[in-house]
């Protein structure tokens, strides 16, 4: 059982003063860090204002690399299979620019998947003669997987699976999906931005070829971090499409050697400090026991999915069988920039998801914007209750 005075004790964002205090409900936007996580980013500046950037990294050696160690034990991968970088955009990018393409080949992206995701596919698909397929959803808004068992061939090269959209509650079958794409000798790349921290997430029994994630989201880590897994045999084979002095050595006048684990994919110049943080929130959540915050995730996501839709008016808009961390609704009558400023000034923090994130689902389902209200296991459900009156106020 999750110990919720310690945890809010940790958060110094949970901190209230006068009056009935701030509700946060934006960890799919950038959560809330626990302090741990602060504490150490700051003494790690202050290190460096003392002795210099270059000492301060080099007596965290050992630190920096265990890492590496807490992110294999929360997805189940060797550390060696891991690469820090500076964000899942970064992540999922640098994997993806370095599948080889040609003319005729086909990449594959979910109807849910993200912008950038998609620009990327785009101006790839422009430059090598590809082509970019969308991979139809069924009635629940899932990946439709009989369609896309009858939409593979050997032509397909990759498969972006979007594991939880950042637009709605939705999660994917990735596993389900990977076997299908690997039947055909495509890569499947699997985006964990909104899944890594708040869903159990083993690589081994994906399967998945290459997963990226952020920090900043549910792992209540730095701004600027995020990690790109590579199944074993590719972080030992796989060419990165940009290196440096770090992910290979300079051998001789015409030659280089690559790195021999997935640190082939980082860049020598980094933030050190953000990395550390980044190790003590991954620590920080297999210390309080993942599946215990996954299930206080769930519980107060649960409780909203519950609640709003009571409300007149309010339409809750998430998709799929199986549901996240966040909930998205709309407001009739209320554009959904003007809800999130209403509730920001009572302290309420929401955001809002635009239909250029996720450009294929929205337009499909003929949204222009929906609210995105996201609570770690850090809110209080009587602060989810007082957000729920505010939102009932709106329609008032």
């Amino acid at each position: 059982m999750l110990d919720d005075d310690r945890v809010r004790a940790d958060t110094p964002g949970c901190v209230s003063g006068p009056g009935p205090g701030p509700v946060f409900l934006d960890s799919a936007g950038s959560s809330l860090p626990p302090r741990v996580v602060t504490d150490t980013v700051v003494a790690h500046l202050r290190r460096e204002s003392e002795i210099g950037g270059y000492r301060a990294a080099n007596e965290r050696l050992d630190d920096l690399a265990e890492v590496k160690t807490a992110i294999g034990a929360l997805i189940n991968a060797a550390p060696e299979s891991i690469a820090l970088s500076d964000s899942a955009t970064r992540s999922w990018a640098d994997f993806f620019y370095s599948v080889p393409l040609a003319a005729g080949d086909r990449i594959l992206v979910s109807e849910a998947d993200y912008a950038s995701n998609a620009i990327a596919a785009l101006q790839r698909a422009r430059a090598t003669g590809a082509t970019v397929e969308k991979i139809p959803s069924d009635g629940s808004g899932q990946i439709d997987l009989d369609a896309l068992a009858a939409l593979v061939d050997e032509r397909v090269k990759l498969v972006s699976v979007l594991h939880a959209p950042t637009n709605g509650g939705l999660v994917n079958p990735a596993a389900e999906a990977t076997r299908i794409a690997h039947s055909v000798g495509a890569l499947v790349l699997l985006d964990a931005c909104q899944s890594a921290g708040q869903l159990p997430i083993d690589v081994a029994e994906l399967g998945v070829d290459a997963l990226s994630a952020t920090g900043r989201k549910w792992l209540r880590g730095p701004r600027g971090t995020g990690f790109l897994y590579l199944r074993p045999e590719l972080a030992r084979s796989m060419e990165p499409a940009r290196l440096d002095l770090h992910g290979a050595e300079w051998t001789g006048p015409d030659d280089y050697r690559l790195a021999p684990d997935a640190s082939r994919f980082e860049f020598w110049e980094c933030d050190v400090a953000g990395r550390l943080g980044l190790g003590a929130a991954v620590r920080y959540l297999l210390e309080l026991g993942p599946h215990e915050v996954y299930a206080a995730i769930a519980a107060r996501a649960e409780h909203l999915r519950k609640a709003l839709p009571e409300i007149p008016g309010v339409t809750v808009r998430d998709l799929g069988i199986r549901h996240s961390g966040i909930v998205s609704f709309t407001v009739d009558g209320v554009d959904s920039v003007e809800v999130r400023d209403r509730l920001l000034a009572q302290d309420i923090t929401v955001t809002v998801s635009h239909a250029g994130s996720t450009l294929l689902d929205m337009t499909g389902r003929g949204l222009r914007s929906v609210v995105r209200a996201s609570p770690h296991c850090f809110v209080g459900f009587d602060e989810l209750d007082r957000f729920v009156a505010a939102v009932a106020a709106l329609r008032a």
